[in-house]
């Protein structure tokens, strides 16, 4: 075979692969007021995952063991395997401005993941520690992008929740509910076996969940929805309903006190994780198996048009 033929071969043949592997555009992601954290996984298994284009690198440890990092990712042409066993997490001692909680804060994630399969609840990421199962309140929940929660209608839907108490959920005058029940439902399942990205803001008084950068808005159905207390039809704006997707929570995050809450809630602050998370007394009973290609974190809500614009820039036609 001539040289020359030889050389277009292989030419193509690597341009064909650079088609299969080509990432996103991770500077659209870099670039958007408000970051604090942006993994994009490409790192080795066995490795800590670092964010990048951020004042703190939040090295985010394997849990249970080495993830696997397998080829075809957004950000980085990579993205880490996770199984239902392992799961990635930082302490809470060492979240700095991934703890965002208080009375006005807000709060924005926005993930690119690969789900296989919704059989139960799965998490994606947040602050969120759940306690030992139902009417404990020893929770330390702040703000959590999650999917299938059908006790209060989110059945396979992407489900991002904000906790203003830690605990569990508390109407106006004070009565509780057996758990955390402010969250966002969207229009539509999460789909599977496929590439999407997920994302939700928080404004400090609306949740609204994003399904590949489109907020699937969901107006509230009380009994089809499972929200027929007053909590959810009378405690809304002006005596109104909350709604679904958004969702008004407008109560703020939750903030760890030691000195308020050693005693009620002798677990401390939640980590923040990363395809796991405290539930029911464990941390996998509801992790997620899937792949992870990017998340981000910032400290303000997004609006429509940077949410649309970070699904644009994960440029999921060219993963597989």
């Amino acid at each position: 075979m001539h040289l020359r033929t030889v050389a277009i071969l292989i030419s193509s043949s690597l341009a064909s692969c650079s088609i299969t592997l080509r990432a996103g555009d991770r500077t659209i992601v870099e670039r958007t007021p408000g970051l604090v954290a942006f993994w994009s996984f490409g790192e080795d298994a066995g490795t800590p995952r670092v964010s990048t284009g951020t004042r703190n690198p939040h090295p985010l440890r394997e849990v249970g063991g080495p993830i696997p990092r397998v080829v075809g990712g957004p950000f980085s042409g990579h993205a880490a395997e996770l199984d239902g066993q392992h799961y990635f997490a930082l302490p809470y001692a060492e979240t700095r401005d991934l703890n965002i909680s208080g009375p006005t804060a807000q709060v924005s994630m926005f993930a690119v993941v690969r789900i296989v399969n919704l059989k139960q609840s799965r998490t994606i990421a947040g602050m969120w520690s759940e306690g030992k199962g139902a009417n404990d309140d020893t929770g330390t929940r702040q703000y959590a992008l999650l999917m299938n929660m059908p006790t209060y209608g989110g059945p396979n839907k992407l489900v991002p929740h904000i906790s203003s108490e830690g605990g569990v959920s508390r109407r106006a005058d004070g009565s509780a509910f057996p758990w955390c029940c402010d969250y966002a439902v969207t229009a539509h399942e999460v789909p599977i076996e496929t590439w999407c990205t997920l994302g939700f803001t928080y404004d400090g008084k609306f949740i609204r969940a994003y399904l590949n950068g489109v907020l699937d808005e969901l107006k509230l159905d009380p009994v089809v929805h499972k929200r027929t207390d007053r909590y959810f039809t009378k405690e809304g704006p002006g005596g109104g309903d909350r709604g679904m997707n958004p969702y008004y929570h407008g109560r703020g995050i939750f903030r760890y006190e030691p000195e308020k809450h050693a005693t009620t809630k002798p677990g401390g602050g939640s980590d923040f994780t990363v395809g796991a998370r405290y539930a029911v007394g464990k941390m996998l009973g509801e992790a997620t198996i899937g792949r992870f290609g990017g998340l981000a974190v910032f400290n303000r809500a997004l609006s429509d048009a940077e949410m649309k614009k970070l699904h644009t820039a994960a440029d999921l036609a060219a993963l597989r």
